[in-house]
């Protein structure tokens, strides 16, 4: 299929590896120029010199910043063509808090959750969607968590800041700017094979003084599809969503977890 997008300009964030390098993959495979967002400049040149060499006649630029600073933002903004006025496609996207136990959370902790998962998000599509909508295209996707329909306990912090994103995106996504092609949905991924499903399993592991392979098998006896995603499998969802094939799906949540949600709704 055809997606329709090809020569358009994305900006991914968190970009250099897992599920937005997974985004970027897909997008750079439609003929998508992508903006590449990561904190880590390392990771970062690796993931662009990879996409590059895969597609040479797609544009594929890096900008190492912290994209939940107001300078990482102006920085990834001022890339194509002045402050976000060129960006046809925005993927949001950045790692999640730490778990915990919440009464150990102070007013710190609620503020830098706030600030990456839902407020830079916000920050973004402010930035990107008059031009979007002035041209009669605009895609947005925001990568949260399958943990916005079915909360986990010790990720109180996520759970708190994504389910902001949620209700801001339900009203922002209905707004005037459908009628302008703008959609903005949300993309809510359960356990794919990333570096922070690793870390958490690892974790907990340690903390069940369990082998490392004995709970990620439990984990993914947990889940009907019997198995951790890919992310291209991912990005090959959010390339869709972007498409112009898409045009009339906006305030959604999909969710992407081998059918581990178990509510109808």
């Amino acid at each position: 299929m055809d997606l329709g997008i090809k020569g358009k300009w994305a900006l991914v964030c968190g970009a250099s590896k897992g599920l937005g390098l997974g985004c970027a993959q897909a997008l750079v495979a439609e003929g998508v120029n992508v903006v590449l967002v990561a904190r880590g400049a390392a990771d970062l040149d690796a993931a662009v010199s990879a996409l590059r060499a895969a597609a040479p006649g797609v544009n594929v630029l890096g900008v190492a910043a912290d994209i939940t600073t107001t300078e990482g933002r102006a920085a990834a903004l001022s890339v194509a063509g002045g402050p976000g006025k060129a960006f046809d496609i925005l993927v949001n996207n950045a790692g999640g808090p730490p778990p915990g136990d919440f009464r150990s959370w102070e007013r710190d902790d609620w503020i830098q959750a706030l600030d990456a998962n839902m407020l830079t998000p916000i920050e973004l599509i402010k930035a990107v969607v008059d031009g979007m909508a002035q041209r009669g295209f605009g895609r947005i996707v925001n990568i949260t968590s399958g943990a916005v329909k079915a909360p986990i306990g010790i990720l109180g912090l996520s759970n708190g800041a994504r389910s902001g994103l949620t209700g801001f995106v339900a009203g922002a996504a209905r707004s005037p700017l459908a009628a302008q092609g703008v959609t903005i949905n949300n993309l809510l991924p359960g356990a794919f094979e990333t570096d922070r499903l690793k870390t958490t399993m690892a974790g907990a592991a340690s903390k069940a003084g369990q082998p490392l392979d004995a709970v990620m098998d439990a984990r993914r006896s947990t889940i009907p599809a019997k198995r951790f995603a890919h992310p291209q499998e991912f990005g090959a969802i959010c390339a869709f969503l972007c498409s112009v094939h898409a045009g009339y799906m906006t305030g959604q949540n999909v969710l992407a977890d081998g059918g581990a949600y178990p509510g109808t709704f």
